[in-house]
Parts: C-alpha cells; sequence; structure tokens
C-alpha cells in the first residue's frame, strides 16, 4: 500500500479519484467492486489500474498500457466507462476497441480544472448542504443531469443503488443546492475526496434558469463550503463543447491544468 499510495501521490489531483477509492475501500474487494492492479518494472511500481465499473489508468506507461489492456480482456472486465489523462485512456482505447466495439460516447477532450482558493467572484449565498429530509426534492434533479450528462438512466440498471448514493453524499454533507419554493434551482456533490482535494461532480442547473449566469456563483459558493469543510482544492472536469459550464467555471476561478478522456461505453 504504501508503493502504491506514493504512485498516487505522484499527482494527487489527477489520481484523485483512486486514492479515494483506495482510501475508502482499503483495496477489499467486495468494497471497491473490482481491484486495482500493478504494474512492476525491475521489482518497482511504476503504473496502477483502477478496474471495475470504471477503469482508470494511474501513470500508465505504454508498456502498462497494453499489460493493462491484455489483462482487461483476459479478465472479462466490462466496465461502463474507462476514465482518466487523455494520453493514457486513448491508447488504452485503441487497443480494446477492436474486440468491444464502437464506444457508445467518447468524449475525447474534457478539461480537468482545479481551484485551490476561495473564488473572487461573490459567491450564491442561497447555496447550502442538502438536508437529508430533502432527498425527494433532489433526487429527480440528480436523475436528471445524470441522464442528460450521460446518456443512460441511472435508474434503469440498479435503482436502489443509485439512490443510496445520494443518500450517502446527502448524509456525508458532500451534497450543495439551491432550493426554492419545493425546486432545486442548482446542484452538485462531492463525488470523491482526499485529505489535499476533491473533485466536484453533477453540476447542474434548472433547465428553464439556464442562461441567467446563475451557476458561476453557486459554484464559487460551493468552492468556499468545500474548501471548509472537506478539502483545500477543488477539482472536476467537463466536456470541451460544453462552453457554457467552461466559461461559468473559469469565472468562479477554475483553471485548465490538464486533459482527462471519457469513453463511455
Amino acid at each position: 500500500m504504501p508503493e502504491l499510495h506514493a504512485l498516487l501521490d505522484r499527482d494527487p489531483l489527477v489520481n484523485l479519484f483512486v486514492r479515494n477509492r483506495v482510501d475508502s475501500t482499503k483495496l477489499q474487494t467486495r468494497w471497491l467492486g473490482g481491484q486495482v492492479w500493478g504494474y512492476f518494472e525491475d521489482g518497482v511500481l511504476v503504473s496502477a489500474c483502477h478496474a471495475g465499473a470504471n477503469v482508470v489508468p494511474v501513470q500508465a506507461t505504454p508498456r502498462a498500457i497494453e499489460a493493462f489492456a491484455d489483462r482487461v480482456l483476459a479478465d472479462n472486465v466490462r466496465p461502463s466507462s474507462i476514465v482518466g489523462p487523455r494520453e493514457t485512456v486513448l491508447p488504452l482505447w485503441k487497443l480494446l476497441e477492436p474486440r468491444w466495439g464502437p464506444a457508445r460516447s467518447p468524449r475525447i477532450d474534457q478539461p480537468f480544472m482545479v481551484i485551490d482558493h476561495d473564488s473572487r467572484l461573490r459567491p450564491d449565498p442561497r447555496v447550502r448542504p442538502v438536508l437529508i429530509d430533502e432527498f425527494d426534492t433532489v433526487y429527480p434533479a440528480c436523475v436528471a443531469m445524470f441522464t442528460e450528462e450521460v446518456g443512460v438512466d441511472p435508474e434503469a440498471g440498479n435503482r436502489s443503488g443509485y439512490r443510496a448514493r445520494v443518500a450517502q453524499l446527502i448524509s456525508q454533507g458532500w451534497s450543495f443546492a439551491i432550493i426554492e419554493d419545493g425546486e432545486v434551482v442548482f446542484k452538485t456533490e462531492v463525488g470523491a475526496a482526499t485529505p489535499y482535494a476533491c473533485q466536484l461532480q453533477g453540476v447542474y442547473v434548472h433547465p428553464d434558469l439556464r442562461g441567467q449566469g446563475i451557476a458561476a456563483p453557486a459554484v464559487a459558493a460551493v468552492v468556499r463550503l468545500v474548501r471548509q469543510t472537506v478539502a483545500p482544492v477543488v477539482t472536476l472536469y467537463v466536456n470541451d463543447h460544453n462552453t457554457a459550464a467552461r466559461r461559468a467555471y473559469e469565472r468562479a476561478g477554475f483553471e485548465h491544468t490538464a486533459t482527462f478522456a471519457s469513453i463511455l461505453l
């Protein structure tokens, strides 16, 4: 485990998701829902790969990418996505695509954005943590956002699992929203965190209210709250073509520091 931690800490922001999974599950398969593979050269761990519902390469060298592709195919791992730095995800997908066929939704240019200070934009004072008794109010917005972003209804396969995940994030204090008159105006969650950083997911503005400048000050408020209660650095990644979202994050103070790719299967 110390070797794996050292590898993940070579880029603690980009590797945040896997570090969160490693720390929260202690690599116990029943909690991890998969495995974490290591690739060694001369007895030294140089690369790793999270292989579960998501395949996520970590510091993957060209030789490691080939080894991980062989292992994915040999073990018949069928994830819902391959996610991570573009320079490792795309070569991995190139090796897997001939066997798996075309991706449902390849997203090959996703700016990975970071902020390590409170936003200089005036935060929206209406943003606050969601209360667990507001689950029924927030849950439909979570489903709507997931369906719109991923292109799949999260209730179609495992409704109870998705509901449990939303409830878990609320209970952790990781769900934030603007709720007015029983309606979700804005919401987002912290999807993963380490002591050093966290990652936002599921940023959503009610469709009837988009284009009104709500997102940027709301995200600024979330950044302030999250830095006080979760971790000092806040990250997210976004589709390159989503110019409205990118503009909102930039207004809130996020900077583009790396580029991700996601292959949705």
